[in-house]
């Protein structure tokens, strides 16, 4: 493989330097400000402001599918996100670059967001498609207020993507079942997996469809990327 470093530091830049780093710093630093403000002024009012609200709720806002994957919602959350942006994420900066790495993220999380929201469109179509005698405008507006969504996770599913294309024979050790997998196969797994789940739990509160998008997102643009030079893998 090929690395085209023409943008940014490459992996021998320093952890200051470190856009990985940097992204990992200023989720901790939110999720410390989600978790230790007051409640009702703090961290709940930075999920009405910057969570990623249904379009048709009072509560959105036009930079909230940037924002929303800066938000977590608990520990478990943000660490296991923010460890798979440690492990993978340093590997492809070094790879693209600290500023293709960058803009490759956000694509990925703002990508994610979107398609999160088109799924949304199509519950709420849905709902109106059983008629106000299932379902009364209030209750289909209170559903339309109480949809948020929180998290990097679309970005990190777009990185662990561009990871199995990069290196697709590189070999990961899973947990459950403590097996290698190589990484082509196991992107595809954890792809078919979320699309599996995304059909079958709707209504779960993990967006599934938001990490598909963030994968099909970052699959489209290094697509875009490698077919215009900027990029070889």
């Amino acid at each position: 493989m090929s690395n085209n470093n023409i943008f940014g530091t490459s992996g021998g830049s320093s952890w200051s330097q470190s856009v990985v780093m940097n992204l990992i710093i200023l989720n901790v630093i939110v999720f410390l400000a989600q978790t230790l403000l007051p409640q009702g002024t703090g961290g709940e009012r930075m999920v009405d402001l910057f969570g990623l609200h249904f379009w048709k709720s009072a509560d959105f806002r036009i930079w909230q599918p940037v924002t929303y994957m800066f938000l977590h919602g608990g520990f478990s959350h943000i660490f296991f996100n923010m460890f798979a942006l440690w492990m993978f994420g340093r590997i492809l900066e070094y790879d693209m670059g600290s500023r293709r790495f960058l803009l490759f993220y956000l694509v990925c999380g703002v990508g994610a967001g979107l398609c999160n929201l088109a799924v949304n469109w199509f519950e709420y179509n849905r709902f109106v498609s059983l008629g106000y005698a299932h379902i009364a405008p209030m209750q289909l507006q209170m559903w339309a207020d109480n949809v948020v969504t929180i998290g990097a996770s679309g970005a990190v599913f777009g990185v662990l993507l561009a990871f199995g294309m990069f290196h697709p024979n590189d070999r990961i050790m899973l947990l459950i079942p403590p097996i290698p997998m190589k990484a082509k196969w196991f992107v595809v797994a954890y792809g078919v997996l979320e699309l599996f789940l995304g059909v079958t739990q709707q209504g779960s509160n993990i967006a599934h469809f938001a990490h598909v998008g963030g994968m099909l997102f970052g699959f489209l643009l290094l697509v875009l990327w490698k077919k215009t030079g900027k990029i070889y893998y």
